[in-house]
């Protein structure tokens, strides 16, 4: 199916992104689809985290159109930010899982924390994203007690909690060695594929680029630009 028949879940259209007043992206012409995998590409402070942000509505808008979900981002309340993020599962590169509690009780304190009240259906719901990501043998054990890579898979887990069209991961690789890297981007391609849930990626490793293939957007001079084969690796 080609993309102009696709539902289009993300829209940019002439979008400044601002923080703190200053301009950080400027002029964004941009349309993500439905069940994309896209690579967010970019140096340290490029504006990658800051177009990240924007999509759930932690950093504003300043002009444009934005839309994303059917959620106009330049007219948002604050009970529909809330809607929103619970339709986002984000990955972060620093793990943020609660060292207090085991992996199970990270997810469950999820689910309630966004209204998930039946234990059957908690537990039903837990024993299934830790199926998919690889460690349904593993709720029990606490943070410390896993290694990087299964932390980050804990984390992918929580992600797909509540089943989100979107899943953000903001430099999921970066403080993984390059074989467990590896593997996790494969998880979050094969999550892509087999549940049409659309992945940005941001990251600075152009590896994954060439090992696992995708749509390239790139993070340079404050805009959004379609990856260039001949330009951006001269």
């Amino acid at each position: 199916m080609s993309d102009n028949r696709k539902k289009i879940l993300i829209d940019y259209d002439d979008v400044v992104i601002c923080h703190q007043k200053v301009a950080v992206l400027e002029d964004i012409n941009l349309k993500i689809f439905d069940g994309e995998f896209v690579y967010l590409l970019g140096k340290v402070g490029s504006g990658k985290s800051s177009f990240l942000k924007s999509l759930y509505a932690e950093t504003g808008i300043e002009s444009g159109s934005a839309h994303i979900l059917d959620y106009n981002l330049r007219r948002i309340s604050n009970r529909q930010i809330s809607q929103l993020r619970r339709k986002i599962g984000i990955v972060f590169q620093d793990f943020q899982l609660l060292i207090d509690r085991n992996a199970h009780d990270n997810l469950a304190f999820v689910l309630r924390s966004t209204g998930w009240k039946r234990k059957n259906e908690i537990e039903e719901q837990i024993g299934d994203v830790l199926e998919k990501v690889g460690m349904a043998a593993k709720g029990y054990k606490m943070p410390h007690q896993l290694s990087g890579g299964e932390q980050q898979r804990i984390v992918i887990a929580r992600a797909l909690l509540n089943s989100p069209k979107l899943i953000l991961a903001d430099e999921p690789t970066g403080n993984l060695d390059q074989e467990t890297g590896h593997e996790l981007v494969e998880l979050l391609h094969s999550i892509c594929r087999e549940s049409q849930t659309t992945v940005i990626m941001a990251t600075h490793n152009l590896s994954w680029t060439t090992k696992f293939p995708s749509r390239i957007i790139r993070c340079e001079d404050s805009k959004l630009l379609e990856y260039q084969p001949d330009s951006y690796f001269a």
